[in-house]
């Protein structure tokens, strides 16, 4: 049975506003629209497929969709699709040569991003044990 208690565990027990704080922590605060953008961008590493392959150009540097798809185990469509959106938010850059068209990270702040949350990842109870390739 759940008690009152148990419902508010993770939340105040006793209301009672620091306005210090409150005003300190409003003073620093994101604003909607940063929210929002970062929302967005996270929206954008939020899909298993996509993220692969941003893995694969922070592990390679620079590959051609041809390669991402047969180091993903995804379709050349699948990648193509995740470049355009990734390039049209600033996440990935490209290049021509000839026929071929090879794409790389483009901002160091998606490197650290990925480098970060595989290291938080490793850090979770049970993740060796998930680790599927």
């Amino acid at each position: 049975m759940t008690t009152a208690t148990d419902l508010h565990s993770d939340g105040c027990q006793v209301r009672m506003v620091d306005p210090d704080r409150v005003a300190t922590t409003k003073e620093f605060l994101i604003n909607s629209a940063e929210a929002r953008r970062l929302a967005d961008g996270f929206k954008l590493l939020g899909e298993p497929s996509r993220l692969r392959i941003l893995y694969a150009l922070y592990e390679a540097d620079e590959l051609c969709v041809c390669d991402l798809a047969a180091a993903v185990g995804v379709t050349e469509t699948v990648v193509s699709h995740s470049m355009r959106l990734l390039r049209a938010a600033g996440i990935v850059a490209n290049r021509r040569d000839g026929r071929v068209v090879y794409y790389r990270l483009d901002d160091a702040h998606v490197r650290m991003l990925l480098q970060v949350s595989r290291a938080h990842d490793a850090h979770r109870p049970g993740a060796d044990a998930e680790a599927v390739v």
